[in-house]
């Protein structure tokens, strides 16, 4: 038995954010053939908890989520993290430091709220599971070097916001690698698992429109195609498993299941090989 949805969440970290309340979070669901089901956004994890709430088939629901969902760190950097940098910095993709400290947890709340309501977080370090709803953390970069459909076969699109000092005619670049993202997203209607963008007329808009310039437009389209991701690799990894993926973190002794990890696509040259202790 397999799973029957897969949904994507790019959660927004902070808590809260500036008056106007939280930032936007991209989300997405889709099925075994690829067909999305629903996507858009929400505002806050309550709502994106009500959102899932919505989306799941009780019982048989993968979600992928790009946040940190389990922190238990002071300091420092989460092995998985730390991990991310050592596997797939060759192709210019590294994480953010999480710890108890970081100001940004919104994924620890969301994975709480979550388990209240019935899902199990599930670290993937033996394997993909089979059913219930269950919650597993991802990070897109890592699916768009680490999945050979896409073709970025040296390194990460420049699709997210450029450092402090951005290039001129940096808005305009973006967009065009953002359009490119798009159409290869678009060719995964032909790979194992497919996905299909044009099924939903609101992902369907990601193909039909160009990618704006301006910011905050860009960010609200950014946020859904890093949703899209998200639940295709929720897909990916419970149809193929530790075939095309690998579990990034360490197991937490006496806690099985439970450990902070990411769960990355995978080229065999991005496996990790034991570090000698």
């Amino acid at each position: 038995m397999g799973m029957r949805r897969f949904i994507g969440v790019d959660l927004a970290w902070a808590r809260t954010g500036t008056r106007i309340g939280p930032n936007e979070t991209g989300v997405a669901v889709i099925d075994e053939a690829g067909t999305v089901i629903d996507c858009g956004w929400t505002r806050g994890v309550e709502e994106t908890v009500a959102w899932m709430a919505e989306a799941a088939v009780e019982g048989s629901t993968l979600a992928f989520v790009d946040a940190p969902l389990v922190v238990d760190n002071p300091a420092g950097q989460r092995p998985c993290e730390r991990e991310v940098g050592r596997r797939y910095g060759r192709w210019k993709v590294s994480a953010n430091s999480t710890n108890q400290n970081s100001r940004h947890q919104a994924g620890v709340l969301l994975r709480a709220r979550l388990q209240e309501s019935g899902w199990a977080y599930h670290d993937g370090l033996d394997g993909p599971p089979t059913d219930g709803l269950v919650l597993s953390e991802c990070y897109p970069y890592t699916t768009l070097v680490g999945a050979a459909e896409f073709g970025y076969d040296l390194e990460r699109p420049r699709y997210k916001r450029p450092g402090r000092r951005p290039p001129q005619g940096w808005r305009l670049t973006r967009a065009q690698v953002c359009d490119a993202l798009i159409a290869r997203l678009a060719g995964l209607a032909e790979a194992d698992p497919p996905l299909l963008p044009a099924s939903h007329p609101v992902s369907r808009r990601l193909m039909t429109e160009p990618s704006p310039e301006r910011d905050a437009p860009y960010k609200h389209r950014e946020d859904l195609i890093d949703a899209l991701l998200c639940a295709w690799t929720a897909a990916l990894w419970s149809r193929h498993g530790l075939a095309r993926c690998q579990v990034l973190g360490e197991a937490v002794p006496g806690r099985p299941g439970s450990a902070p990890t990411i769960i990355a696509p995978t080229r065999p040259e991005q496996r990790g090989t034991p570090v000698a202790r």
